[in-house]
């Protein structure tokens, strides 16, 4: 009878990844809404996948980057300006991610009316500002290596700070 017990309160507290993946998942404020991994989420900023396989230090440190170099400041004929992340460019106009609205909001813009492209020392990846915790951090990264490699691992909070 006790091991029913335990069992179900194990069961009942979630997992570092299931903590993980509802801060990734998170509509309002989630990584998922400018980063793909495991086929969800939007392909704004670099797909994920990739760095799960990297020690837990070395994904906090990308999670903290204020890196800009692709964050251009966007000023348009109409006197709009906003930071966006480029996309692709056809016939139909520039793809701008407009990164001050979360989710990102895509714009197609034509060239003609664009005042200025000009790089961004302004703009932050959501997470360096702050928003945060060193667990919550932790957790996010146990949900990416586990969804990029299939192996649940924990990662404690003192290993991402």
């Amino acid at each position: 009878m006790i091991w029913i017990v335990l069992l179900m309160a194990q069961a009942a507290v979630p997992s570092q990844t299931d903590r993980g993946q509802a801060v990734f998942l998170n509509a309002q404020t989630g990584c998922v809404n400018c980063h793909a991994l495991k086929g969800q989420g939007t392909a704004v900023g670099p797909d994920l996948t990739g760095i799960g396989r990297l020690a837990p230090a070395a994904i906090a440190m990308g999670v903290r980057s204020t890196a800009t170099q692709y964050v251009q400041n966007v000023k348009l004929k109409s006197r709009q300006a906003f930071p966006a992340m480029p996309g692709k460019k056809d016939e139909k106009g520039l793809s701008l991610y407009d990164l001050s609205k979360m989710p990102p909001e895509l714009q197609v813009v034509q060239q003609s009316d664009i005042v200025s492209l000009t790089g961004s020392d302004k703009w932050r990846h959501p997470p360096s500002t702050g928003k945060l915790t060193d667990q919550e951090i932790a957790d996010v990264i146990a949900y990416v290596r586990y969804a990029a490699t299939g192996t649940k691992k924990a990662v404690a909070a003192d290993e991402v700070k």
